[in-house]
């Protein structure tokens, strides 16, 4: 019988659509997104802007990227989580990782990428309660609380403004009561961030002539900040998906930078409540102070320098005795950034 020849294409058709099919049914894309279990060291807010960009802009999307964000108290969680392969990237203060790995730790964790060029350390201060200066603080009570990291810093500014730090009462709070006593009076100032403690203590009330916000970089501490930290073992099996994780951050902060209004929208759209006013604030706070600085401008974000290491170790050992003194490529492999010139912030 003779097959008529549009009869004839419809069953070629359909044949090779039903081999597509049965390829499909037992081959995996190469182009599927790679899964990543990110972690923030606090929750988010308008500190995590870059995140929530490339989160609610689709930057990971483009990235190739299926990012899940998840969300711990503290640097040290953060970095335990890491170490127990219970993430694969998560941001965390730079300086504590150095003492991590100073530490008997097996997990050999190291930091991909500098968030933050400039540390966000902070004494935040009444100025009604007689602290007008840094060195007002002498006889008078910074509340400090559980975990803080600025505090780790203190002794080493208090030595740089010859600062006699013992005339200094330190009393342990409760994190969650840090703000409400210090708008209460009932400490003269705390120990924290300045895009954190020093923006959260005026949504109470404070009004922002009585605040007297001493940050450290102000005075002389040359340690970095938050950065990106991996897990090894998954770097070492995915390094190009850390490559475009950091493409996607990178990313995050240009749009940041140049509309923060709809940036700080990004964070809205992922936080459990939050003032838009109080966050745009914190966007802007952190971009200017933290982020983009005059040297990440200058040379691009996400490395270090050698000097500026080694200049923060010797900060660091003030308050902190090393079993073994790092060099930076022990906590830091700059092999996942990409060039410098696509690095530039504009």
């Amino acid at each position: 019988m003779r097959v008529q020849p549009a009869v004839r294409s419809f069953f070629l058709l359909f044949a090779a659509l039903s081999t597509l099919a049965l390829l499909g049914a037992f081959s995996t894309p190469a182009d599927a997104a790679t899964a990543i279990r990110f972690t923030l060291d606090r929750r988010i807010d308008g500190a995590a802007v870059p995140f929530a960009v490339a989160m609610h802009r689709g930057l990971y999307r483009a990235e190739d990227l299926d990012v899940a964000t998840t969300a711990v108290n503290g640097s040290a969680e953060a970095l335990a989580k890491l170490a127990k392969g219970e993430a694969d990237i998560a941001l965390a203060d730079f300086n504590e990782l150095i003492r991590y790995r100073d530490g008997a730790n097996g997990t050999p964790l190291k930091a991909v990428f500098i968030m933050h060029n400039e540390n966000g350390y902070a004494i935040i201060a009444r100025r009604s309660r007689g602290v007008d200066s840094v060195t007002d603080l002498q006889g008078k009570t910074i509340g400090v609380a559980e975990g803080d990291l600025a505090i780790r810093m203190w002794p080493s500014l208090a030595k740089r403004v010859g600062l006699d730090a013992s005339k200094v009462k330190l009393e342990k709070i409760g994190a969650a009561v840090r703000e409400p006593m210090l708008s209460a009076g009932q400490v003269d100032a705390v120990s924290g961030m300045s895009y954190a403690s020093a923006i959260n203590v005026r949504d109470r009330g404070v009004p922002r002539s009585d605040l007297l916000v001493i940050r450290f970089t102000d005075f002389g501490d040359r340690s970095y900040g938050r950065a990106l930290v991996v897990n090894p073992a998954f770097a070492a099996a995915n390094p190009d998906a850390v490559s475009r994780f950091i493409r996607a951050v990178i990313n995050g902060v240009r749009f940041a930078v140049k509309d923060p209004v709809h940036a700080t929208e990004d964070v809205l759209a992922q936080m459990d409540g939050g003032s838009r006013e109080l966050e745009q604030e914190r966007v802007r706070a952190i971009l200017h102070d933290n982020i983009v600085t005059p040297e990440v401008r200058r040379d691009g974000i996400g490395d270090m320098t050698a000097e500026r290491f080694d200049a923060s170790l010797e900060q660091i050992a003030v308050d902190y005795k090393f079993r073994n003194r790092p060099a930076a490529q022990d906590v830091f492999n700059g092999a996942f950034l990409p060039p410098a010139t696509s690095r530039k912030i504009e």
